[in-house]
Formats: structure tokens, sequence, C-alpha cells
């Protein structure tokens, strides 16, 4: 196993998607994947692979118990009990599942629920599903100018009639990182409960969900550097317990009649169906190679990365730069007189790879006046070479343009 503090290029040779002189700046959409998970994936794909909670045979058990180790590799790595952890589809399952069971269960009309202008599209259609359903109100907090949540605005906008409030941990936009813990303190002064998406946060921050003290946590394995297709809901164990199905089969139940049917404790119980084996699996194997570096190096490794990345572009009077200067992992700007699929475009051609659209996050787009930004985002196999490209790149755009 590689470290930072090995040679940037042994990390980066753990990567097989990034073989040759490819400057990939996208992992704040998706993460390379190491050879570890995509050994993982595979031998569990094929040489182990059986069904699981169901076989007697001996392979069966024994995928089993990897499938079951995978739940308490990730309950380890945010601080929570394995019993504790939903595996989804990813986090927009996770959210969905929150809002159709512990939100249709506990929200009625005349509730509110309190998201921000940041958030992704994930995090505000399905409260707005949920709306249609309940006639429940949402609410904006709006940001700071430097583009963080504004949590003394939060304060004053709370009121006893909120009954949830809905977060990023990390923008995936701007990169501003959330006072967890004051929202926290916030939300429940009045009652509410906190959900926190965590998509951004798990790859590039310790969390601990008990010390963060919110009630829902959710992110996604393939920007943690594991494999598509799979994710996780933390939410305290009374609130599970309280929490009906969502998804009816097999797998979820207790007893099944034609006259009714009792159901399996949590997680089980919205675990419906066949789960996702391999990618639990491998997320497993995600998380030991990141928890092997360490998430206190991996940060500082990005936090590094970010400020030479904003310097660089700061000293560019056509850039426009947004978020924070500490942002985490992520440096959203825009180029005056080109669109950023133009410039996305022409980065391809000198081998740099970085998103350009609105993110998921029009809203957001719409707070800062543009249809659109680009997105440089680091992982842990970029260095300095990388920011290098990026500013090659743009410096020939601006040839081309003017």
């Amino acid at each position: 196993m590689t470290t930072l503090a090995s040679p940037l290029a042994a990390l980066r040779a753990d990567f097989p998607g990034l073989a040759g002189t490819w400057h990939y700046l996208d992992t704040a959409a998706t993460a390379q994947k190491p050879q570890a998970v995509i050994d993982a994936a595979s031998n569990a794909m094929g040489r182990d692979y059986a069904t699981v909670h169901r076989g007697v045979y001996a392979r069966s058990a024994n995928m089993t118990v990897a499938f079951e180790a995978a739940r308490r590799k990730v309950a380890r790595f945010i601080g929570a009990a394995e019993s504790e952890i939903v595996f989804t589809r990813g986090a927009t399952e996770a959210i969905n599942l929150v809002a159709q069971t512990w939100g249709a269960a506990n929200l009625k009309a005349g509730d509110r629920i309190l998201l921000s202008t940041l958030e992704h599209h994930s995090n505000i259609v399905p409260w707005q599903l949920l709306r249609a359903r309940t006639g429940v109100e949402i609410d904006v907090c709006p940001l700071t100018p430097d583009g963080r949540i504004d949590l003394d605005i939060a304060e004053r906008m709370l009121t006893r009639e909120h009954k949830l409030v809905a977060l990023a941990h990390v923008s995936n936009v701007l990169g501003s990182t959330l006072d967890v813990k004051r929202a926290a303190t916030l939300a429940h002064g009045v009652g509410a409960k906190l959900l926190i998406d965590g998509c951004q946060a798990v790859p590039r921050l310790a969390v601990d969900v008990a010390a963060l003290d919110c009630d829902f946590y959710v992110f996604s394995a393939h920007k943690l550097y594991g494999p598509t297709g799979i994710g996780a809901l933390w939410a305290r164990a009374e609130i599970l317990d309280a929490m009906p199905p969502w998804q009816g089969g097999g797998a979820m139940i207790d007893r099944v009649t034609f006259a009714g049917t009792t159901f399996a404790p949590p997680p089980a119980r919205f675990e419906a169906g066949t789960p996702a084996i391999v990618e639990a699996i491998a997320l497993g194997a995600a998380v030991d190679y990141v928890s092997a570096i360490g998430l206190d190096a991996i940060h500082a490794h990005e936090t590094a990365l970010v400020a030479q990345c904003r310097d660089a572009l700061a000293r560019m009077n056509s850039v426009t730069l947004f978020g924070p200067e500490d942002s985490a992992g992520i440096v959203s700007f825009a180029l005056e007189g080109v669109h950023p699929h133009d410039l996305g475009t022409i980065l391809d051609e000198e081998g740099v790879a970085i998103r350009a659209g609105h993110h998921c996050a029009q809203p957001l787009m719409d707070h800062l006046g543009v249809p659109a930004t680009a997105r440089a985002s680091f992982g842990i196999y970029n260095d300095e070479d990388d920011v290098a490209a990026l500013v090659r790149g743009i410096e020939r755009t601006k040839r081309i343009f003017s």
C-alpha cells in the first residue's frame, strides 16, 4: 500500500484509469478506482461469487461474512454502529428513502423543512416530492458572501414548525464546509432532525457521526474511490427502528402470510431483494484503501493543491473564482467570455478533464448569476503537474478566444 508520504507517482500507479499523462480533475463527480478495489470487485464477481444470507453452502456463508464485514468497515469509517448502516444504491436513494419513510410518517401540512441555496438536486427534489404528497413547506437558508451556508441566518429562520434540516457537509460546487455540530445544535434546539449529505466530505474529511450529533448521514461509494451503484444511509438506531419499510420483497421480512407481513429489524428492513453484493465488498475495499492512507493526510494533500490552484487562477484577470479560499478539494471558476463547456472541450484536447455545467445545483447557479461553472476537483492521485496542466489549458483557451 502506498501513502502520501511516498512519491506521488507511486500512488498514481495504484489507479489503472490514470495510466499515461491524463490529468483527471473531476473527482468530485466520481473518483478513479485503485487496483485494490478493482481486484476486490473482480474476485467477488468471479472466484468468490455466491449469494448472501440465503445459502447453507460454504461459499454462500463466506460471501455473507464478506458482505457484512463491508458493513462493519463502513460503520467504523464514520463512527457508527453496524446495525445503523443501510446499504443503498447511493446518496440519492438514501435521501429518497428517508423522505419516503421517515418523512412520510412524521411530516404533515404545516411542518417545515430547511434546506440551503447550495444543495445538490438530490437534496432538493425528494423533499419537493414529499411536499407535493404531504403539504410540508420548504425554506431555503442563504449563503455567506464567500459561499458558506449562513448558520447565523439559519438560527433566525428556524422555528418549532421545522421538523427537518437537510444540508450538505461539503458543497459539490463551492467546496465550502458546513459546521455540522453547530447545525445540529440549531436543529435540535427547535426539535428538528438533521440530515447531512456527506458525498463530498467522506473522501477527504474524518467523519464521526456521533461527534457531529446529526440524525441522518448519507454518502455514495463512487466518490470514495469505490464502485458505482452503492452507498450508505446512517441513522440513529431509534430512528431506524421507528421507520416503516420503503420497498417490499425478499430479505426485509420477518414472516409473510396472505393475511399480512411482519418486517425484519434494521438494517435488513430497508434492503429489499438481493443486495449489491459485489459493490458492497468493493466499497469495503475502498474504505480500507482510504483508511490506510489516512484522511488527515488526504485532506492536507488536497488543501495544498486547492491553494496552488486558486492562487494560480487568481492571478488571471479573466478568471472569476467561486467559493471560499479554504474550499475542500474543489475549485469552481468562470473564464470571461468563454462558456464552461467550450473551456472543458479545449482542456480535453490538452489531456485535462474537468467538469463543466450546473453540477446538479441549478439553484446555486441562479444565486451565482451564471448558467454554469467550470470545476476542477482533486483526489489523492493528483499533484502539482495537474494544476500546471490546467493553467496551460486555460491560457491556450484565452488565446483561442482572443
